[in-house]
């Protein structure tokens, strides 16, 4: 028998299919059969592409341009034999390394978790036998017997199904439940709506029945989801992608510049080795030893924080990445709904209730035209014995565990019992006086399910279903105070339809006494098998309090949120129109689009649609990655959510995934790169603003470090230049960039979030770090550094000094100019003024002990030793700081100028603290 590669086997009737895999209903496979198509297809196991070394992994963390700086510079400290500097230099590359590798270890994980998707054993009918065998044997043409509880070892194809339901929100989102059936189906059916298959990985939660295996392994859809996964290619970040691109050009700058300064020192006739060495303390000193160590320690700090908020980050990167941000494809069920059942509305004798709460949890009110119901619920007789209904013809359990209520049992009915609570109804005391005897089981040819129970008076049916076929059994309907009327079934229906339009699931509910202890199936054509309409419950998965707020902030943030779920499109519109996603007097085109309707466009079409739609319904698990990648090629940044498996390639492929950390599978969590620990999409937008918070306070930092390793590269190569002594040496050039950076620099980390930073639109991929008017600043202040400390120096040296003090007074008037320029970086727009002194307290307590440790390298015997420095007087002090306050003030007047030019941004941010 050939491969059976197949996609096709739900449009196939059962007879075919099992002709086709040569297989029994009843008697399986042979003995000889299972070892031949064992030998052919392999175990039912998924398997996965050789992992990459440890060694190549950690080789790999030090292929990047900023590190080649680095290690050229720890290659000179070494040959200038400075081996404390050198050590300190690639101490930094090591230690990022690490963190680097730790990293992409735990990152690789999603596809050992999916392993664990298939289940240990399954019960099979083999030679005519009923056997359990390792679900790893299972081939294709087995007879697989399934059973409430089971998780499904494999794809197949149901041949009999008996009230079987199984739970595939985890490969397709589906919220509820899905009811299985024998009978095949049309060839345009999408994935999520094949109700004669059942997939590897799912649940059964209810009922019975038996199927042919049509894949194992990696041809299932959970094994092509693996697939996915392992091709989904892990994109650069914003910042990776931007930090790279201006390592490359300060690489170039820092060679071209020792170049020129080298060849000059020859055309002026010096010693070839001492121009060598002026080039050589000229990229030392441009060299930003400190940058990637606090670029990582700036990402931990955002990850602290984001922690704080409920929002547990995997990958480093993906801070900055949640700040650049511009389209969020949320999933619906559990991260902007609460994934849980809930009615929301009762309409009884043509009186609608509304019930408060959501969730299992039977907290709420019976609510009429907006007012708690007056008096007890047993006074309205038809709400009553609608509930009553709901509660008895129910064969699922409520139950409380840690204090989280969850159902056992199927969905729906865990929402039919909690409205009857809220309502003040208490299930066993009502099992106890109404006991069951009998019940008609659901089926989804009858659409309904039936039970009798026994009371005082003799006998009661209870019924529950399909409005369509419950309606069908009713001649009456029972009124408020518990009197009969004719049914009016045209506009039942129609009420029906209002509320399913809605997005709402619909159940029907109808009783009638009986004289019979036992129960038969009612026929609609006899008189005395007709029932009494009790009303309809209507439920949803709810959407989250907080999430309507957070689609509003991230609409005003310029971000796009999406919906792409594998649910059905009413409720998709819906759960959208309520929470902000649709909004009043969009286009009905650009509203909602289907998986089908996806899967008949083109690319271009696709491209299109991923744009201008904001809800796609009933998406297979290929076809959320294919939007993904259609908004990557558009140029988005895209943040992903999910929590199922279907969702794990997606997530894998995006920007940034998002994970639930609550009802996730592990599946989900090992491919994404944060996970929510409260599943709440609210969590998302307050992890976008501190990802913001985390570019900002980076390019503050860089805003702050590049004058004094551009200020000291422009001295030494004037000093080249001129043909005079140089101002500072290679080692004080490396004391200056490593204690600047871990004192001062460092402590822009720490700054709190600017006000408007979620009233602005998210920085564009395509742009640079820097933009004009910080790139002027830079060359501004570096310009200011060049005058001071080679002026200082030049004036020192006709003062009488020594060479060791004169040195000491430029390698000192940096850290000063630094340390006033830092107050000036808290903030690239705002005025150090209106900043709170305090906000950031870490700032003194780096002002302070940076002064502290110049002070021990101006004044120390051990450090005037190893550094060449000298002390210096309170009158060379007070010129220094003097310096430093024109510097501040100087940089304050050029940032008031920037905003006189832009009022625009002043605008913004008042908006937004108002």
């Amino acid at each position: 028998m050939d491969q059976p590669m197949q996609d096709d086997w739900y449009q196939r009737p059962c007879s075919e299919v099992l002709e086709t895999l040569e297989t029994q209903e009843h008697d399986g496979l042979t003995d000889e059969q299972v070892r031949e198509r064992l030998a052919t297809y392999g175990p039912n196991t998924l398997a996965t592409a050789k992992a990459m070394s440890w060694f190549k992994r950690l080789l790999l963390q030090f292929h990047n341009p900023l590190i080649y700086i680095l290690l050229i510079a720890t290659v000179v400290t070494l040959v200038l034999g400075e081996y404390v500097d050198s050590g300190v230099i690639f101490a930094v590359i090591l230690i990022n390394a690490i963190i680097g590798y730790v990293q992409e270890s735990k990152a690789e994980d999603a596809i050992q978790s999916l392993k664990h998707m298939l289940s240990s054993t399954a019960t099979v009918m083999r030679q005519g036998q009923r056997m359990e065998v390792p679900a790893a044997e299972l081939v294709p043409g087995d007879i697989v017997l399934l059973a409430s509880g089971d998780k499904v070892p494999a794809d197949m194809r149901m041949v009999s199904a008996r009230d079987l339901q199984i739970d595939e929100s985890t490969l397709t989102g589906e919220s509820v439940a899905v009811e299985k059936q024998s009978k095949p189906l049309d060839s345009n059916t999408v994935l999520a709506d094949r109700s004669n298959m059942a997939f590897a990985g799912t649940l059964v939660t209810y009922g019975t029945g038996r199927a042919v295996v049509t894949a194992t392994g990696n041809r299932t859809e959970t094994g092509k989801i693996a697939d996915m996964i392992s091709e989904a290619v892990s994109l650069e970040t914003p910042l990776t992608r931007k930090i790279n691109a201006f390592s490359r050009v300060l690489l170039w700058v820092i060679l071209v510049l020792a170049g020129v300064t080298f060849g000059v020192g020859l055309l002026y006739g010096q010693s070839w080795v001492d121009t060598f060495m002026a080039a050589v303390a000229l990229a030392v000193a441009a060299i930003p030893e400190g940058l990637p160590a606090v670029v990582t320690i700036t990402l931990a700090i955002g990850v602290r924080r984001m922690a704080l908020r409920n929002a547990i980050i995997r990958k480093l990167p993906a801070v900055e990445t949640l700040g650049s941000t511009t389209v969020i494809c949320s999933d619906k069920t559990g991260t902007l709904t609460e994934n849980q059942m809930t009615v929301q509305r009762i309409l009884v004798d043509d009186t609608t209730f509304e019930l408060s709460g959501a969730g299992y949890e039977p907290q709420g009110q019976i609510l009429q035209d907006g007012e708690p119901l007056a008096g007890p619920v047993a006074g309205h007789e038809a709400l009553y014995q609608c509930l009553l209904a709901g509660l008895l013809s129910n064969d699922s359990e409520l139950v409380e565990q840690e204090g989280r209520w969850t159902v056992q049992g199927d969905p729906t009915e865990g929402a039919l019992i909690t409205s009857a609570l809220k309502a003040g109804m208490e299930r066993h005391p009502l099992r106890r006086e109404l006991k069951r005897v009998d019940a008609i089981p659901f089926e989804s040819d009858r659409q309904y399910m039936a039970t009798l129970h026994r009371h005082e008076g003799g006998y009661r049916v209870y019924m529950k279903g399909s409005a369509e076929r419950v309606i069908a059994h009713c001649d009456r309907i029972m009124t408020a105070d518990g009197e009969l009327r004719p049914l009016d079934s045209k506009r039942l229906h129609e009420q029906a339809d209002q509320l399913a339009a809605q997005g709402l699931r619909v159940l029907a509910f109808a009783m009638r006494e009986s004289d019979l202890d036992h129960l038969q199936v009612p026929d609609p054509e006899r008189a005395e098998d007709r029932l009494i309409f009790l009303g309809l419950q209507a439920m949803i998965d709810p959407p989250r309090e907080a999430v309507v707020h957070s689609v509003e902030t991230c609409r005003q943030a310029g971000i796009r949120v999406k919906m792409i779920t594998g649910d059905h499109a009413l409720t998709a519109r819906a759960i959208a129109e309520r929470i902000g996603i649709l909004r009043d007097g969009e286009q009905a085109s650009q509203q909602v689009l289907t998986g089908r309707e996806l899967g008949n466009m083109t690319p271009t079409e696709l491209a299109r649609a991923s744009e201008a739609v904001s809800v796609f319904a009933r998406v297979a698990p290929e076809q959320k990655l294919q939007l993904v990648e259609a908004l990557q090629a558009q140029g988005h940044v895209v943040a992903m959510t999910g929590d199922g498996v279907n969702d794990a390639p997606a997530l894998k492929r995006a920007n940034i995934g998002v994970a639930m950390g609550i009802n996730g599978t592990e599946v989900s969590r090992d491919a994404s790169d944060m996970v929510l620990a409260d599943d709440n999409f609210s969590s998302i937008e307050a992890a976008v603003e501190e990802g913001r918070n985390v570019f900002d306070n980076l390019l503050k930092f860089i805003t702050w470090i590049l004058p004094t390793n551009l200020g000291q590269g422009l001295v030494i190569m004037v000093a080249v230049l001129l043909g005079v002594t140089l101002p500072v040496l290679p080692v004080q050039a490396l004391w200056l960039n490593m204690t600047t950076a871990v004192f001062l620099g460092l402590m822009l980390a720490f700054e709190p979030r600017e006000p408007g930073i979620m009233g602005r639109a998210p920085r564009q991929t395509n742009m640079p770090i820097l933009n004009g008017e910080t790139i002027g600043r830079i060359f501004s202040v570096s310009a200011l550094l060049l005058l001071g400390a080679f002026g200082l120096f030049q004036w020192s040296l006709m003062q009488g000094a020594s060479i060791e003090e004169a040195r000491t007074l430029a390698v000192s008037l940096f850290v000063v100019v630094q340390s006033f320029f830092l107050l000036n970086c808290r903030s690239l727009t705002r005025s150090v003024f209106q900043t709170h002194p305090f906000s950031n307290h870490w700032i003194w307590w780096g002002i302070t002990g940076m002064a502290v440790a110049q002070l021990l390298f101006v004044y120390t015997p051990f450090m005037n030793l190893l550094f060449q420095s000298a002390p210096l007087s309170l009158s060379q002090w007070g010129l220094i700081l003097a310096y430093g306050v024109v510097v501040l003030l100087l940089v304050e007047l050029e940032k008031a100028v920037w905003r006189w030019r832009h009022p625009e941004k002043k605008t913004v941010a008042a908006k937004t603290r108002a």
